[in-house]
């Protein structure tokens, strides 16, 4: 009864606990009565309340994954004291600081068991990060003579898939130092953009995030 009246925590929970078992069996051999075994005593009927179906879950699981990143792409997009370059910077800084990061490199997401949030995470990249967050800043950085390019909305997709799906150990299970390599070349191309803003902090933490994720996948 108690469950009854808080409906988001409920929500919250499954969302939880799908997640962890997304991660760990990969989406497609994960099931509704896997999710349900881990619930601690809610009902299929529970979750078929909050949710269609299995899809559902999944949507929601990203869409709240990705929520609290978009609104720190839109705080630094909308940051009215700095650069466009400036603010790439500080996007590469801040996205691969999240501490939620070590959660998701942790539970090993494998995503060539996941294809429904590979697609997820492309989808996101391009039609939302891309157009309306990225693109943006690009366009600012041009006018302010901080990034120079003829195609800013080629720059912005080229830059996230790179980031998000070249550079993501996840997706091709690469090495700490085949990521590092990775990093070094994403460096390399932004700078003939005049984009100078990868580190040498950023690229220790990729290391430890890609450690991170091998030591969890072996």
């Amino acid at each position: 009864m108690a469950r009854n009246k808080h409906p988001e925590e409920t929500v919250q929970l499954i969302l939880d606990v799908a997640f962890r078992l997304f991660m760990e069996k990969g989406y497609e051999r994960t099931s509704i009565q896997d999710i349900i075994d881990r619930l601690g005593g809610l009902s299929k009927g529970a979750i078929y309340h909050h949710f269609k179906s299995k899809d559902d879950i999944l949507m929601a699981v990203t869409d709240r994954m990705t929520a609290q990143s978009n609104q720190m792409l839109a705080d630094i997009r909308d940051c009215g004291n700095l650069s466009g370059r400036e603010k790439l910077k500080r996007i590469f800084k801040e996205s691969i600081s999240r501490p939620v990061q070590n959660d998701i490199f942790t539970v090993a997401p494998n995503f060539h068991d996941n294809p429904k949030l590979l697609f997820s995470l492309l989808h996101d990249t391009i039609d939302e990060v891309a157009p309306n967050y990225i693109l943006p800043i690009i366009r600012q950085g041009i006018a302010d003579g901080t990034i120079e390019t003829e195609y800013p909305e080629q720059l912005a997709e080229l830059i996230l898939l790179a980031a998000n799906v070249w550079m993501n150990p996840m997706i091709f299970d690469s090495s700490v130092e085949e990521s590092c390599r990775k990093f070094m070349v994403f460096g390399q191309m932004l700078r003939g953009f005049g984009l100078d803003i990868v580190d040498d902090e950023m690229l220790k933490r990729l290391r430890e995030l890609t450690a991170i994720y091998q030591e969890a996948r072996s």
